[in-house]
């Protein structure tokens, strides 16, 4: 698998952003950024995100893509819209409940927007830790299954920071 990387672009008012390869968890911190910096501030009119190019996405990226759901929905009334191309990725969303906060569509983005690379070079392991925490906490917000699926987790990381 290719190493992942997040690529985003502003096209006619619309947020896009691509993840490419195996998108992991050590993506977290230049994603919590983005969506800190441009997603919060909302100079869009939606917010499109390319899985057209993924190879593996995990439920820490998932959780981050949660979470520019939810803001998007409860800040800019928006519910963006995700490009799945791949059977399996598709099939992870639906069973993760982002079908009920995303537009999912089963083909590839045809973009000719410029994209640029996302990158953040610092990785603190107390702020990681957090955003890992913050982006399962979302993912159980979607529903109950993931709730049961995350929930261990998530009390082990709390656990392991008051350590």
């Amino acid at each position: 698998m290719t190493a992942g990387h997040i690529q985003v672009a502003q096209h006619d008012g619309v947020q896009v952003i691509r993840l490419l390869g195996d998108v992991r968890l050590n993506l977290c911190t230049a994603f919590d950024k983005y969506i800190r910096q441009v997603v919060s501030k909302g100079n869009f009119d939606n917010v499109t995100i390319d899985l057209s190019d993924a190879e593996g996405v995990d439920s820490t990226s998932l959780g981050q893509l949660a979470k520019i759901s939810i803001l998007s929905r409860e800040k800019f009334s928006i519910t963006p819209t995700i490009f799945s191309p791949d059977p399996s990725i598709t099939r992870i969303l639906m069973s993760m409940g982002f079908d009920m906060v995303f537009h999912i569509v089963e083909e590839p983005l045809q973009d000719a927007s410029e994209f640029r690379e996302w990158a953040d070079d610092t990785i603190d392991e107390d702020e990681a830790r957090e955003q890992i925490i913050s982006a399962h906490k979302a993912l159980m917000d979607l529903n109950d299954s993931n709730r049961n699926t995350f929930s261990e987790l998530v009390e082990t990381l709390e656990c392991s920071r008051q350590a």
